[in-house]
């Protein structure tokens, strides 16, 4: 039986847990965080503090308020009464199959428990559960969470239509962009295309055609921009003028597919770490992390105020 979800267990206050939890705030949820590390609960509030301001000029919920968190480092009262896990613990399948038979044994039948495992799968998760693995699904979140729109929601062998269905309806209500990934591949869909990219930005730098900075450079003033508006198949669409995405494969397939042959499998070596790292930090100027993730979710906003009307179209389709 469905259930409204108004109460979410929070497992794992890292990067991603604590974005998280910000985000459940800010649009009126009760959220009860877990972890065990000793400096945890701290990190945690300091993090929602800090995201506070943005997720403000985002827009809050009317009943959105920092007081609706608790921290509970005992995991099994974190979770009572709770109708939806997120979990972002280690990307450890031991780890996890070992949490997941515990929740399994705790939770009630129609809790969903969803992973924001950025790489495992749910079908070799959710095997360590014997009761209910039909409401354990992946929610995987870009981060940081709080800001990027997008869910990747991935249901395993046994996950239940019904799971993937409230899972979608959840996350959309909540203003994220769910897509619905429906083969189970490692690493999902938006980091197997993030790897794509980096394996050829490691071959350029590697090959000397161009540094760190430069690169990143092509990437961000070039086909980024346009990546922030609409996805490389209709920008395609676009390409192929008034003939559209016909004409474009009619144009561009010899020359796409020679460039495929051509592109690059190089290893990390620790040689190739050191120039990208040199390159980064130089490309830093002298920037902290924080000031760096500042400027990051600055842009970031301003984009999503540009793409609000349409995250809200697509939402109520």
């Amino acid at each position: 039986m469905a259930r409204d979800i108004k109460r979410v267990a929070i497992i794992g206050t890292g990067v991603i847990g604590a974005s998280w939890s910000a985000l459940y705030l800010a649009k009126g949820l009760d959220v009860v965080a877990t972890d065990v590390s000793p400096t945890a609960k701290q990190y945690l509030q300091d993090f929602v503090d800090a995201a506070w301001p943005a997720l403000e000029r985002l827009g809050l919920a009317p009943t959105a308020d920092r007081a609706r968190l608790t921290f509970e480092p005992d995991l099994e009262k974190a979770v009572a009464d709770c109708d939806l896990v997120q979990e972002n613990g280690p990307e450890r399948l031991d780890f996890k199959r070992k949490l997941y038979d515990q929740l399994d044994t705790i939770l009630g039948p129609d809790v969903i428990i969803a992973s924001s495992t950025s790489g495992l799968t749910m079908s070799a998760i959710q095997s360590a559960c014997t009761r209910h693995p039909e409401r354990c699904v992946i929610g995987h979140p870009f981060n940081p969470p709080h800001l990027v729109p997008l869910v990747e929601v991935v249901g395993g062998e046994t996950t239940s239509q019904d799971t993937i269905d409230r899972a979608m309806k959840f996350y959309a209500g909540l203003g994220k962009r769910a897509i619905h990934v429906r083969k189970e591949v490692p690493g999902h869909v938006a980091n197997r295309l993030s790897a794509a990219l980096y394996r050829e930005v490691v071959h350029l730098i590697h090959e000397g055609v161009a540094d760190a900075g430069d690169v990143d450079a092509a990437i961000s003033w070039g086909p980024g921009l346009r990546w922030g508006i609409m996805g490389p198949n209709l920008l395609y669409h676009l390409g192929g003028g008034e003939g559209g995405i016909e004409h474009f494969f009619s144009q561009f397939t010899g020359p796409m597919t020679a460039w495929w042959r051509d592109l690059g499998n190089p290893e990390l070596s620790p040689e190739t770490c050191q120039t990208i790292i040199k390159g980064v930090l130089d490309e830093a100027h002298g920037r902290s992390i924080q000031d760096l993730a500042k400027y990051r979710d600055d842009i970031l906003l301003g984009l999503l105020a540009l793409r609000a009307d349409e995250l809200k179209t697509t939402q109520q389709q």
